[in-house]
């Protein structure tokens, strides 16, 4: 209830979101509920929509001619498929995993994120991947969202967008959506939603269900040039 209050909030500054409605904690425990313990503000509602970005090497950005301030970098790509763990085995969780191998390739650990967006089909989604970001310990992502870390002028902000709660997840577009977010972040371009100072960005997304865990995952991190 937390992260989805916390996410719902942060709507409210994002235009391109599909709710822009805050909700308290209390009112989200109070909300009809879907399956225990998750209410309806925490799903995240099929949407329609589209994202878009460009992608190129250093001689493609001179060609197109932008502003190279404006140009972010990426900083490691991982796509990873789904593990056959058993559910007491959360260090071999796929987003775990693939979060250690894009740290590793980035030169970067999870105290260097400023600001991150994940995949929350419903509230604990975030919850879980917080945790398999390195972001929180395993176990304490609802303290830390209870707590604020989470929040906008928290430790570590997460779905500054609104996340899926609220923006909506068009499905295909929902990963791309959540790039042009933090591309957003990096420039300091974001407005009342903004990450002051933000550097290096982190995002999740997972697709499917095999086993205990999603089928396929991908995880992006952006760094300001």
């Amino acid at each position: 209830a937390a992260v989805c209050a916390k996410n719902h909030q942060h709507s409210v500054h994002n235009p391109w979101s599909q709710f822009n409605k805050p909700f308290t904690i209390d009112e989200v425990l109070a909300a009809p509920p879907i399956t225990y313990p998750i209410t309806l503000p925490m799903c995240a509602p099929l949407t329609d929509g589209a994202a878009a970005t460009i992608l190129c090497t250093e001689a493609g950005l001179a060609r197109i001619g932008t502003d190279r301030h404006r140009a972010i970098r990426i900083a490691a790509s991982v796509i990873r498929s789904f593990t056959r763990r058993s559910m007491d085995e959360p260090a071999k969780h796929i987003g775990a995993l693939a979060a250690r191998q894009a740290y590793e390739i980035a030169g970067l650990g999870p105290e260097d994120m400023d600001v991150a967006e994940v995949h929350d089909a419903s509230a604990m989604g975030e919850i879980i991947q917080a945790e398999n970001l390195g972001l929180a310990p395993l176990g304490e992502g609802g303290p830390c969202a209870e707590r604020g870390d989470f929040t906008l002028g928290g430790r570590i902000p997460i779905n500054t967008s609104g996340g899926l709660q609220s923006k909506g997840r068009p499905l295909g577009a929902t990963g791309i959506g959540q790039l042009f977010e933090l591309t957003m972040q990096l420039r300091g371009e974001a407005g009342a939603r903004q990450v002051e100072g933000a550097r290096h960005a982190i995002q999740e997304n997972g697709g499917g269900l095999l086993g205990v865990e999603e089928a396929a995952l991908a995880i992006h991190i952006l760094s300001k040039r």
